[in-house]
Parts: structure tokens; C-alpha cells; sequence
């Protein structure tokens, strides 16, 4: 099936829309997907720097709570003066007032000495990495901090039952299997007991158990997320993990129970746990997917004992996101349906004009050259439909210039062919009786000379100004029949500048006896097939020309070149020139302007160069000089 130029025009405009609006609407839906993405994991990541904040401000006032306490004066004389009692009271209201879990007295060696939550606990030391630092160090700490089930139970059975999580097994996890933890996690912090004069009296530590503790979580759910609801649903989400186990969450089961004892996802668990460093991104949580921050958690040796989380559900932000897109390819599709009606209205507006030209373009071809395109717009299409008109009318004027000449050509045809038969039969007529007039003529001067009669000398000068007009007569006969006779070329190949070299030699002695200077200019030129007698008559005929045309001497440049499949022969004089009225008839027999000349002599050039199948242009200019330009074909077919 063939597609016009309206076709492909309109495609064209179609396809540049379809891939440009295809590859807007990747771009768009790639950088909608990935703003809303990358701004949710900003906000988490802003939320989780909350999160953070608030967990080291607990931290921070159990360590002011712990430090104040061991600075009172009740502990140093208790200790000195062995009133356990009274400072086990005193340790009970401030645990109780404090809210802490745990707070108990050791001695240098870290031995117990008081427990505010179990009084019976005596003389055991205490086992955890935190007390362990502060009695090397003597220096006041807190930190995330892990005590063993034996530590727990001196303390007491209830906060036992509370480090106690059941580990659910959990989709996508790295650890797959079940079990219970044993072990609690604290927010721990301890302080040196000194005396006045500096010396080590022991420690006094004290914390709260984070598992199943869900205040720290739920006031980081309220101050981050405000209550945030989306669906029916809590958007916002805060866990504290032990190693990878929830035991501090308000991420919940399908049932409303928290998710206490799942596990954290295998990319998070070698992101945070492995790793030690900071995961943000989509995650899997227990059940749905999350846009997530985690950080590890890390005891005061810098080990990673749990991760700290916040997270948004990322429902929310999938149904932004597709939403988005969806009004972003709406809106697209508009442009582009927009862009489509536009470009064809445009195709519309451009191709007209064409087809008028198409159209215009098939009539001229015909050879209707009074065709003419109307276009109303002002721009390009103007331009071409103007350069069309123009290109319409010179075309016209060319034919009726070709029209003329080729007229023109055809009358001089005929007529030098009139001419010819006409010169052919009066040649033939009056050739005999001048030869025997001529004969005559020279009978009578012989038979005067005999007589040796002076007194005839009038008549000797009558019968020699006879002779010369009768013999000048016969010269015209013989160019007549010349002429007359247009005899096909004897074609061989010739070298054209030994033909200009013969001629040239032949008329020296013109030449030289006119001072008439010749410069050759001949370039590379192949032999050509021609007849080398007529050439030779041409190419003298024209040089005689050129003498005479130049009275006083002059130059005569002979210039020759290879033009495609032609040979071109130059002739240039700085002669007087030809008059412009006469240009257009010096081919024409018998047209002349010598006094003496027969007019015949460009006549036979002209036919020897037509049956060469060649062409001769003439320019010249008055006073000026004239330039005769011959085209011969290389080979004649």
C-alpha cells in the first residue's frame, strides 16, 4: 500500500509524539515512584533521628536518677557504717518514685550489697557487662545493656516472666526457628560511690526492662506519628528488638496482638545485625510491607545487642504513588491527544499548500506553464510558492525563447538548404562560361604580347582588371559549390591541437605581415573523431576572421579544454568586434560587412560544425574583441 507525503508527514508527527509522550510518561511514573518513595524513607529516616532522641532521653534520666542517688549522703555512711537497712529503704521509695526496675548497691568488688527489689539478695556478684565497666573505669555510664535469666531471678520472678518472650517463627526471616528468650534487655545505668576524701566505696546501677515494656515504644508512636490512621489503620509503627526478636512493639498480628517475639527480615537482620549499620528502605514486617528505618542498638562495649525501629505503612504511600500516576498519565494522554489534534491541524496547514504545488508541478510538466500557487500564509510555504510562480514563469519565457530559436534554426535549415540547391544550380551554370570567358581573356593578352603593339597598353590594363574580376568570380563559384555541396565528414580520429598547429603554420606569414600575436593555452584534451580537411578549414576561416577583424594588430588566444564528453575550442581577438544588431545573422549566407567578402566563409563553418554534431556560440563586444567558442563531441555515434 503506498503512503503519500500526507501520510508520512502525519506518522512522522504521530510516531515523535507517541515516543516523546511514552518516554515523558516513563519518566514521569520513574520519578513519581521514586519522590514518593525517597520522601516517605526521608520522613522515617527523620522520624527514626525522633526515635532515637527520645530512647537516649529515657537512657539520659535513669543516668540522673542513678547519678543523684549515689551522691547523697546516706549511701557513704551506710556503707561505712554497715546500715544496710536504712539504705535499703532509702534505695526502695527512690526505686519506687523513679519507676525503675531494678536498683541495687554493690561494694568496690561488685558484690551486692542492697536490692531495692529483693531484699533477701546479699553477697552475689553482679553479672553485666555495664557494672563490669563502671568498676574498671570508676566512672558514671549508661547504656542498652543485657542481663542474664540468673541475674533477672535474684532481682525477681515477675521481671523473669517479663524477659521471657516466646519467639514466633516470622515470614521472610533470616532465623527460622522457635525458642524463648530468656535473657532482658535494660536501660541501664550506673554510678561510682566515693567518700569526701575520694576513696572507692562500690556502685550503685539501676534500670528499666524493655521487654514487653510498651511505654517507650507508644510515646515514640505518639510524639512521631500523632495517631496517624489510614484505613482503619495505624500508618506509623515503633519496636524495640533484642538481637532480631520484637519485644517492645506496636506493630500488631491481623488480631490486634502485638507482635511480640517475631523476628526482623533477612535483609534488614545482614544490613543491621551483621553489618552494624543503618537500613532504610522497604522492608517486610511480620505480615506488610513497611517503608523502614532501623539502627543498631549497642551496649557500652559497642556490640550490637538490638535495633531501633520506626516505620510507615506502605500501603498508604503504593496508593499515593499509583494514584499519582494515574492522574500523571491522564494528563499525558490529554497533552498528547492535544499534541496529536495540533500536529495534525499543522500537517493539515503545510500539506495543502504542497499538494497545490503537486498538482501545479504535474500540469507544468505537462506543458501547462500558466499554472500558479496562491498561498495566503506568511511564511516558508510563501517563499516556496513564490520561487514555484517564479520558476513557472521562467520556464515559459525559456520556452517561448527555445520555441523561437528552435524557429529561428529551422528557418535558417531551410533556407541555407534553399540556398544551397540555388548556389548548387547557378554554380553549375555559370562556372563554364566564366572558365571560358577567363580563357579568353588570357588568348587575347597572349596574342597582344605577340604583336608587341605599345600602343594598346589601355587595352592590356582593361583586359588585366578583367582577368582579376572574371577569376574573383570564379572564386565565388567554388564557394558557392563549397557551399553548396555539404559533403559528409571523412571522420577519423584527430588530435585537435596538430589541426590547430597546421592551420596556424598555413596562415603565418598573415600572421606575422598583420602583427597579430598568438598565445596557445591548450589543455589535456582526447584525440576526437573528425574530419581533419574540414576542421582545418574551420579553424582557418576563423582565424582569418580574427586578422581582419584586428586592422592594427592584436592578440589572438586559442584556448583549449575537456568539458564531459566535449572538446571546446576557443578563439579570442581584441579585434573591433561585432555590432550587437549583427550577432544574431553572421551564420546567414551571403551576410556580410567586408567590403570584399563573399559572407559565405561563417556559413560553411557552421555547417562543418553541425555535421560534427558540435555546437558554435559567439560573443563579442565593440572595440572589444569577439570570442568564438566551438564544442566538438569527443566520438560520433
Amino acid at each position: 500500500m503506498r503512503v503519500g507525503i500526507t501520510g508520512k508527514f502525519i506518522l512522522s508527527f504521530l510516531l515523535v509524539i507517541a515516543l516523546i509522550g511514552a518516554l515523558a510518561i516513563w519518566i514521569g511514573i520513574h520519578f513519581i515512584a521514586d519522590g514518593i518513595v525517597k520522601q516517605a524513607q526521608s520522613k522515617v529516616k527523620s522520624d527514626l533521628n525522633v526515635a532515637r532522641e527520645i530512647y537516649q532521653e529515657n537512657l539520659g534520666d535513669i543516668k540522673d536518677v542513678i547519678r543523684f542517688a549515689s551522691l547523697r549522703f546516706f549511701l557513704q555512711e551506710g556503707i561505712l557504717g554497715g546500715n544496710l537497712k536504712a539504705i535499703g529503704l532509702e534505695l526502695a521509695k527512690i526505686r519506687r518514685e523513679e519507676f525503675l526496675d531494678i536498683l541495687t548497691l554493690t561494694d568496690s568488688l561488685g558484690r551486692v550489697l542492697v536490692s531495692a527489689r529483693n531484699p533477701k539478695r546479699y553477697g552475689d556478684k553482679v553479672d553485666n557487662d555495664l557494672v563490669k565497666w563502671v568498676l574498671e573505669k570508676k566512672e558514671v555510664a549508661q547504656a542498652t545493656t543485657i542481663i542474664p535469666r540468673e541475674e533477672i531471678l535474684r532481682e525477681s520472678e515477675e521481671l523473669v516472666q517479663l524477659a521471657e518472650i516466646e519467639i514466633v517463627p516470622t515470614p521472610r526471616a533470616k532465623l527460622k526457628e522457635g525458642g524463648k528468650l530468656n535473657a532482658g534487655m535494660f536501660l541501664l545505668a550506673c554510678a561510682p560511690i566515693f567518700t569526701q576524701d575520694g576513696r572507692f566505696l562500690g556502685t550503685l546501677y539501676g534500670g528499666r526492662i524493655l521487654n514487653q515494656n510498651y511505654f517507650l515504644v507508644d510515646r515514640i508512636k505518639d510524639l512521631v506519628f500523632k495517631g496517624e490512621v489510614y484505613k482503619g489503620k495505624e500508618i506509623g509503627t515503633a519496636t524495640i528488638f533484642q538481637g532480631d526478636v520484637r519485644i517492645a512493639t506496636n506493630v500488631r498480628f491481623p488480631d490486634g496482638r502485638r507482635a511480640i517475639g517475631t523476628r526482623v527480615a533477612e535483609n534488614v537482620y545482614t544490613e543491621v545485625l551483621e553489618k552494624g549499620r543503618a537500613f532504610i528502605d522497604q522492608a517486610f514486617v511480620v505480615q506488610d510491607w513497611y517503608i523502614t528505618a532501623y539502627e543498631p542498638i549497642r551496649n557500652i562495649n559497642g556490640k550490637t545487642v538490638g535495633i531501633l525501629y520506626v516505620g510507615l505503612r506502605a500501603e498508604k504511600f503504593f496508593d499515593m504513588k499509583k494514584k499519582a500516576i494515574v492522574t500523571f498519565v491522564s494528563i499525558m494522554l490529554i497533552g498528547v491527544s492535544i499534541a496529536v489534534l495540533v500536529s495534525f491541524l499543522l500537517a493539515r496547514s503545510i500539506l495543502l499548500p504542497l499538494k497545490k504545488i503537486i498538482s501545479a508541478s504535474r500540469q507544468i510538466a505537462r506543458g501547462d506553464f500558466s499554472q500558479r500557487v496562491e498561498v495566503k500564509t506568511k511564511d516558508e510555504l510563501r517563499e516556496v510558492s513564490e520561487s514555484f510562480n517564479f520558476m513557472a514563469s521562467s520556464l515559459k519565457e525559456r520556452e517561448e525563447k527555445l520555441k523561437e530559436a528552435t524557429s529561428q534554426q529551422l528557418m535558417r535549415s531551410e533556407r541555407l538548404a534553399t540556398l544551397g540547391q540555388l548556389a548548387a544550380g547557378v554554380a553549375h551554370e555559370i562556372n563554364n562560361p566564366i572558365a571560358g570567358i577567363l580563357t579568353y581573356i588570357r588568348l587575347i593578352q597572349k596574342k597582344l604580347a605577340k604583336m608587341g603593339n605599345t600602343g594598346d597598353g589601355e587595352m592590356k590594363r582593361y583586359l588585366a582588371i578583367m582577368e582579376k574580376e572574371t577569376a574573383r568570380c570564379g572564386t565565388i563559384v567554388r564557394n558557392l559549390l563549397d557551399f553548396a555541396r555539404q559533403s559528409e565528414p571523412n571522420l577519423k580520429p584527430v588530435d585537435i591541437h596538430h589541426v590547430l598547429d597546421e592551420s596556424l603554420e598555413l596562415l603565418a606569414h598573415k600572421l606575422r605581415l598583420q602583427n597579430v600575436e598568438v598565445e596557445k593555452h591548450y589543455g589535456p584534451c582526447p584525440q576526437i573523431t573528425a574530419d581533419f580537411a574540414q576542421l582545418q578549414q574551420t579553424f582557418m576561416n576563423i582565424i582569418i576572421n580574427a586578422c581582419e577583424a584586428m586592422e592594427k594588430g592584436g592578440k589572438l588566444t586559442i584556448t583549449t579544454q575537456r568539458k564531459d564528453n566535449m572538446v571546446e575550442i576557443e578563439f579570442a581577438d581584441t579585434g573591433k568586434g561585432i555590432p550587437p544588431e549583427n550577432l544574431p545573422r553572421i551564420f546567414d549566407p551571403f551576410f556580410t560587412t567586408k567590403p570584399k567578402g563573399t559572407g559565405l566563409g561563417l556559413s560553411v563553418v557552421y555547417g562543418i560544425v553541425s555535421r560534427h554534431r558540435g555546437q558554435i556560440n559567439v560573443k563579442s563586444e565593440v572595440n572589444k574583441g569577439t570570442i568564438f567558442t566551438i564544442s566538438l563531441p569527443v566520438s560520433i555515434e
